[in-house]
């Protein structure tokens, strides 16, 4: 079939085709011709290429790594990453093109992390070296099964290894109260960590305190590997009030006074044979207790060797409340070697009825008990305390 176009005439008298002359065939079957198979038929894309790091079969991986999975050439649909103790979390970026666990691989562990991406999938399993050294708790104060502990109790941790990373350790140590208080830790040493809050426990709660160490690199290849878990019983609030000038102690039980003793203190004719002034914890007791004074030979002036009963420490320099029959000093006259004596039946009494960290404060004398002698840590500010801690720049 031939459609024929009529010419015009321009402005200018120059003659145009106002058409092409179309000229269609109607014997040439659909589908043939040059060119027309490649109109028909469309590329099937590539999938996306996924990498996991660590790699599959990778063995020794250096703990403290994060797994992460990356897509070129298309999206993440999902990824999925387990270690020995379970599910690993993970976080994509904005494209979903990469996805990185959210915490570091655990020393001595096994990892399966499986990706998918459209019709692609990737797995890898790997595994994570064993460090040289592993940080254990060797020791944590106080910790006996049932016991109950005063209002002052701090809690004391002892490791196995100095810790290098001690912020790093710091924040896997872990306090939380039924009756919240604010607290921090105060580093003694590389090795020893002692956790005080600022104002005394409430009474009659539970205190929880958790090590979650595993996996927290605590100095070169120094890796914790286990958890740990305590609850503390706080009891009920028992204070000790001593009175040297008076020789007077008043024994307050929830604010109720449950005993008055009359007692002797130290004599003071030396710094060491004077009681020291200030918050005390009650620490342990013994039933007898052998004391022989410091730095004295046999013969010297002032060297004693006595047999005492039900005697509780308040300090580490030597001074108890404990009990001795010289009634006739008690209430009246300081004759003590520096501890607080008292009559035999209210010692005993004070002896059954004590927790460890009951508080005993005295007051009287001119020597200051330091706050390092025995767990005299109420000695220092919160302010002064907090200063101890590796997370200071943090608060």
């Amino acid at each position: 079939m031939t459609i024929t176009t009529p010419w015009r005439k321009t402005a200018t008298g120059v003659a145009l085709l106002a058409a092409a002359t179309l000229t269609v065939s109607c014997s040439a079957p659909a589908g043939t011709g040059p060119g027309a198979s490649d109109a028909t038929t469309s590329a099937t894309p590539e999938p996306p290429t996924l990498t996991i790091t660590p790699a599959e079969g990778s063995a020794k991986v250096n703990p403290g790594k994060r797994i992460v999975v990356t897509a070129e050439g298309g999206a993440l649909d999902q990824v999925t990453a387990e270690g020995d103790d379970g599910q690993i979390e993970g976080t994509f970026n904005t494209d979903r093109t990469k996805w990185v666990s959210k915490t570091p691989l655990k020393p001595a562990t096994g990892y399966n992390v499986s990706a998918t991406a459209g019709a692609a999938t990737v797995t890898s399993a790997f595994t994570t070296r064993k460090p040289e050294r592993v940080l254990q708790i060797t020791d944590v104060t106080p910790n006996i099964k049932g016991e109950k502990v005063g209002i002052g109790m701090p809690i004391m941790v002892r490791f196995n290894q100095p810790v290098a990373n001690k912020a790093a350790v710091e924040r896997a140590l872990q306090v939380e109260a039924e009756k919240p208080v604010n607290g921090a830790w105060r580093w003694i040493d590389d090795s020893y960590a002692i956790y005080r809050p600022a104002k005394y426990w409430a009474p009659n709660q539970t205190v929880t305190f958790n090590a979650a160490l595993d996996g927290v690199k605590a100095g070169k290849d120094l890796w914790g590997m286990k958890n740990y878990d305590y609850d503390i019983t706080i009891g009920d609030k028992v204070v000790s009030k001593v009175d040297v000038n008076k020789h007077m102690m008043y024994v307050y039980r929830n604010g109720k006074r449950v005993q008055t003793m009359a007692i002797s203190a130290g004599k003071a004719t030396t710094r060491e044979y004077t009681t020291t002034s200030g918050v005390h914890l009650t620490m342990e007791r013994a039933n007898p207790v052998r004391m022989i004074s410091p730095g004295r030979e046999k013969g010297d002036p002032g060297y004693y060797d006595v047999i005492v009963d039900h005697a509780v420490r308040i300090s580490n320099s030597g001074e108890y409340v404990h009990a001795k029959n010289n009634v006739w000093a008690q209430g009246r006259q300081n004759v003590s070697h520096g501890c607080i004596n008292a009559r035999p039946d209210q010692a005993k009494w004070f002896y059954d009825n004590f927790q460890r960290g009951d508080i005993v404060e005295i007051t009287g004398t001119d020597r200051e008990l330091e706050w390092n002698n025995g767990w005299g840590f109420w000695q220092m500010s919160f302010n002064q305390w907090k200063k101890g801690s590796a997370l200071k720049d943090e608060s």
